[in-house]
């Protein structure tokens, strides 16, 4: 009779003991998966809050995590942020469009138009509460204490035919400097592809040619063009190789002959005034324009200002060089 009492005590112990054990392990599981959450979270939000020094043209600067609200002040800025998957929160009007470049249109919409890169719009670009600020120094450097007063701002040196070097600084301020790399990359090879299929195409002789209001403009080696050009091996004629400035010569209409060449580009700069469109139709209408041999020889080719000068970024050198691979005949 005690022997079965035993026995029948025994087995309730046991499983209240095997249920206590149960309920501490469970309970050491949930401790360790917290532990591994909040180690897990921890991690992310060091991620977030990491600093990192950006140092540009105006001194040093101190940028935590992504940036996700970022107003950009020049129109290559502009492009190099779409090209990065960033859809800005502000930028800067296009120099000609309405308010932005046809080719990046679509890109843009619902972005608020700060102002234009001469005269950014301060109190606008605070109401946006960004992050970041991408500007430049040739543009914005007298305002540049009152933009990083609002947001941590980088600027870039100089435009014309810098534009890879910015293209970087962007993509490093926006911690995406591994993906600025791969796309400067593809467009080198593309280049060197380029320029191994056009082969001897190449030695013609080339000329770029900007009509703007009561201006003509032979554009040089530091600009947009020339920059893509010297990628590419593409070279000036003789007469142009000693002007004292290696950004544009201003010419007037009876130094027409200076621009001859084997090939020319030519694009203008119109702003709706309709003053570049007359410049443009003067010159061409000339019998100076008429008699070059690149005129009779039906090499001159009227292109995009906005592709191939204005917008300088790293969209709009793509595009150029897709039209260069048609001129060209380059497959």
């Amino acid at each position: 009779m005690l022997s079965n009492l035993k026995s029948k005590s025994t087995w309730p112990v046991a499983a209240l003991l095997l249920s206590l054990l149960l309920l501490l392990s469970a309970c050491g599981q949930k401790a360790a998966n917290n532990d591994a959450n909040t180690a897990g979270n921890t991690a992310s939000d060091n991620a977030q809050s990491e600093e990192r020094v950006i140092t540009h043209s105006m001194g040093e600067t101190p940028i935590k995590g992504t940036p996700l609200r970022v107003v950009v002040l020049t129109n290559e800025g502009t492009e190099a942020l779409l090209a990065l998957g960033v859809k800005p929160v502000g930028a800067v009007k296009s120099w000609t469009g309405d308010p932005w470049y046809e080719h990046i249109k679509s890109q843009m919409e619902g972005v608020e138009v700060v102002g234009e890169e001469s005269q950014p719009n301060i109190e606008l670009i605070a109401s946006l509460k960004p992050d970041l600020i991408l500007g430049n120094k040739l543009r914005q450097e007298k305002v540049y204490d009152q933009l990083k007063a609002i947001a941590p701002t980088v600027f870039s040196e100089t435009l014309r035919g810098a534009w890879q070097d910015n293209f970087m600084l962007y993509a490093d301020a926006l911690g995406k400097k591994a993906e600025g790399e791969k796309i400067i990359a593809d467009y080198d090879n593309r280049t060197v592809d380029f320029k191994s299929k056009a082969g001897d195409k190449l030695n013609a002789k080339v000329s770029v040619v900007r009509f703007m209001a009561g201006k003509t403009r032979i554009y040089l080696g530091d600009t947009f063009t020339g920059l893509a050009f010297s990628k590419l091996g593409i070279t000036r004629p003789d007469s142009q190789l000693n002007y004292k400035d290696t950004f544009v010569e201003e010419i007037t209409k009876e130094r027409l002959p200076e621009v001859d060449a084997d090939k020319l580009f030519y694009f203008t700069y119109e702003t709706g005034d309709g003053k570049g469109t007359a410049m443009e139709e003067e010159m061409m209408k000339d019998p100076l324009w008429q008699s070059l041999a690149v005129v009779k020889n039906k090499q001159a080719y009227r292109v995009s200002d906005a592709i191939w000068n204005t917008s300088g970024g790293v969209i709009s050198a793509n595009l150029m060089l897709d039209e260069l691979a048609k001129i060209y005949d380059v497959k």
